[in-house]
């Protein structure tokens, strides 16, 4: 998508990020899961990539661990801190690669496709190194992501994503499965703020791609679910969290 950039997706989803995505994952269970495997490191920092509003960093934090959260988006930053609890995360300005902050972790995460951000095979390997060189012995890094339909064709599509008397949000959207991308806009038309414009750009991975980078990495799968839950993987499951070791 020309002129987008590692900051285009939270600068333009900001205001909108928990309204539209607060409900998306058990958070209950996302941060008794992490708190979990900290612990089983031996405790100690716990660090997020692509940390956005704070929507899992918070709740993380109220548990007692120090946690810090890194995000390229300033738009997305400022929200956090303006939160309540949002003062208890430490939070990094950067990129999932080469912002990453000094010092070792018990647990670096990666929630909702966000490691999708990353628009290169070449970005998400680098992602997993920078994440490996900053584990704890016994340290974990988490990644949570769906699974690619491997029959998915290449499509465009244009859906209409909510209608109100006074706005209505379109989504544009279009696939390349042979480049694993998708990119596309949400288009917010409100009657008194004109036309806002959300763009989104991803490239995905399979598990099994995300394996392979973990090897590279120095890094072996030592747990896959569905969900933080628990829920068990299978082979018909849309979404995973695995969670890698060294």
């Amino acid at each position: 998508m020309h002129g987008y950039h590692d900051a285009s997706y939270g600068d333009a989803f900001a205001d909108v990020y928990d309204d539209w995505y607060q409900g998306i994952s058990d958070i209950e269970a996302t941060t008794a899961a992490l708190a979990r495997l900290a612990a089983q490191a031996g405790g100690g920092r716990v660090l997020e990539l692509g940390v956005g509003t704070g929507r899992l960093a918070i709740p993380l934090a109220a548990t007692g661990l120090e946690v810090h959260g890194l995000d390229t988006s300033a738009a997305m930053l400022a929200r956090m801190a303006a939160k309540p609890g949002g003062a208890a995360v430490h939070a990094h300005a950067g990129d999932m690669v080469d912002g990453m902050p000094e010092g070792l972790f018990a647990v670096v995460f990666v929630a909702y496709n966000t490691l999708f951000n990353l628009l290169t095979h070449q970005r998400q390997q680098e992602c997993f190194q920078a994440a490996r060189a900053r584990l704890t012995e016994g340290g974990s890094f988490v990644i949570e992501a769906f699974v690619p339909d491997a029959q998915h064709d290449p499509e465009s599509n244009v859906t209409v994503r909510s209608v109100t008397a006074d706005r209505v949000v379109l989504s544009v959207s279009s696939s390349n499965p042979a480049e694993q991308q998708a990119e596309g806009q949400y288009v917010d038309i409100t009657e008194a703020g004109g036309v806002r414009l959300r763009p989104w750009s991803i490239r995905w991975a399979t598990p099994e791609q995300l394996d392979g980078m973990a090897a590279a990495a120095g890094l072996a799968l030592a747990q896959r679910w569905e969900a933080f839950d628990g829920t068990p993987f299978t082979v018909d499951s849309p979404r995973h969290v695995s969670v890698y070791q060294a």
